[in-house]
C-alpha cells in the first residue's frame, strides 16, 4: 500500500470517526436540554400563577369599570360612563389628581434629599453617638402609624399648617425617611472609599465629591427610595383624612372614598372602580418603567464585604 492511500484511508477514518461523533454529541445534548426545561418548568408554573393571581383582581375592576351595570353610571352598554362620574365629582378628578401629584412629589423630593445627606454622613463620617442616632432615626418604623397622626396635626396646627398639602407632604416625608435613610447608607457603604478619597485628591470638597462621583454611583438606591416615596404618598389615605378638612384640598383616595358613599350611603360602586383604575395606573407605569434600577437599589447593599 502506498503512502498516498494509506493517508487518504486515515483522512476517511478520521471523518467517519467525527461524522459518528457529530450525531453522539447531538444525543448527549438532549438530556441535557430537556432536564434544564423540565427545572425550569415548576418555575415558570409557579411565577405564571402568581401573575394571574395578582393581575385578576385588577384586570376584573377595569372591565367592570367599563361594564354595564345596574345602580352606577354605565347602564347601557360598554363604555366611559363610570370614569365621566368621577371626572365630575365636586371640585373635578383634575383638582384631585393635582393634589395628589403635589404631596406627592413634594414628598419624594424631600426624602430624597435628606435621605442622601443622611445616608452620605452615616456611611461615610464617624462623630458620637452616630450608632445611637440611627438606631433612634429606625426605631420610627416600630410606632404605629395612625398613633403619631393625632400629635402631629396639633404639631402642624401650632406652625399654621394645618389643613395643608404641604403639611400632608412633611408628615409623609418623617414616615419615609427611616427606611430611606437606611437604603442609601447601604448604597453609600457598597461604593469603596477610595473614590472619595481620589476625587478629594483631584481637588473635590466633601461635598463635591458626594455630587460628581457618588452621586451618580448611588442611583439604584435613589430611585428604589424615589419609588416607594411616591407609591406611599400617592396611596396614603389616613394622613389626609385625618389633616385635610378642605373638600378642594382633599387627595385622590380620599375623594374616591367620598364618592363612593355619596348618594344616601348607596356605594357607587362603578365610579369606584374607576377611582381604582385612575389610582393604579401611574403606580404600575412607574414600577414598569423603574423596575430594573428598582432591583438594583435591592441588591446594592447584598455583596458588600
Amino acid at each position: 500500500m502506498s503512502a498516498d492511500t494509506l493517508a487518504r484511508e486515515t483522512d476517511a477514518g478520521r471523518g467517519t470517526a467525527s461524522r459518528t461523533d457529530g450525531p453522539g454529541s447531538v444525543r448527549r445534548r438532549k438530556p441535557t436540554r430537556l432536564l434544564g426545561i423540565a427545572t425550569r418548568t415548576p418555575y415558570w408554573v409557579l411565577t405564571g400563577g402568581l401573575t394571574l393571581i395578582f393581575l385578576y383582581p385588577l384586570i376584573w375592576t377595569a372591565v367592570s369599570s367599563l361594564a354595564p351595570r345596574a345602580g352606577t353610571s354605565q347602564t347601557d352598554g360598554w363604555g366611559l360612563g363610570n370614569y365621566a362620574s368621577l371626572a365630575n365629582y365636586q371640585a373635578g378628578i383634575w383638582v384631585y389628581i393635582g393634589n395628589s401629584l403635589f404631596v406627592s412629589l413634594l414628598t419624594v423630593l424631600l426624602t430624597l434629599v435628606v435621605s442622601l445627606l443622611g445616608g452620605y454622613a452615616f456611611a461615610r463620617f464617624r462623630f458620637p453617638g452616630r450608632n445611637v442616632l440611627f438606631m433612634a432615626t429606625l426605631a420610627i418604623l416600630m410606632v404605629p402609624y395612625a398613633t403619631l397622626l393625632i400629635p402631629l396635626y396639633v404639631l402642624l396646627n401650632l406652625v399654621g399648617l394645618s389643613n395643608s398639602l404641604v403639611g400632608v407632604a412633611l408628615v409623609l416625608t418623617m414616615f419615609q425617611l427611616p427606611f430611606a435613610t437606611f437604603m442609601m447608607r447601604i448604597s453609600f457603604e457598597s461604593i469603596p472609599k477610595e473614590m472619595d478619597e481620589a476625587a478629594m485628591v483631584d481637588g473635590c470638597s466633601t461635598f463635591g465629591a458626594l455630587w460628581r462621583v457618588l452621586l451618580p454611583a448611588v442611583k439604584p438606591g435613589l430611585i428604589t427610595v424615589g419609588l416607594f416615596a411616591f407609591l406611599a404618598a400617592w396611596n396614603d389615605f389616613i394622613a389626609p383624612l385625618i389633616l385635610i378638612n378642605d373638600s378642594n384640598r382633599m387627595t385622590l383616595p380620599l375623594a374616591v372614598s367620598n364618592l363612593r358613599g355619596q348618594v344616601q350611603g348607596v356605594v357607587d360602586y362603578g365610579a369606584t372602580e374607576a377611582g381604582v383604575i385612575v389610582l393604579a395606573l401611574p403606580c404600575v407605569l412607574l414600577f414598569l418603567l423603574l423596575q430594573r434600577h428598582y432591583v438594583r437599589g435591592f441588591l446594592s447593599g447584598a455583596f458588600k464585604g
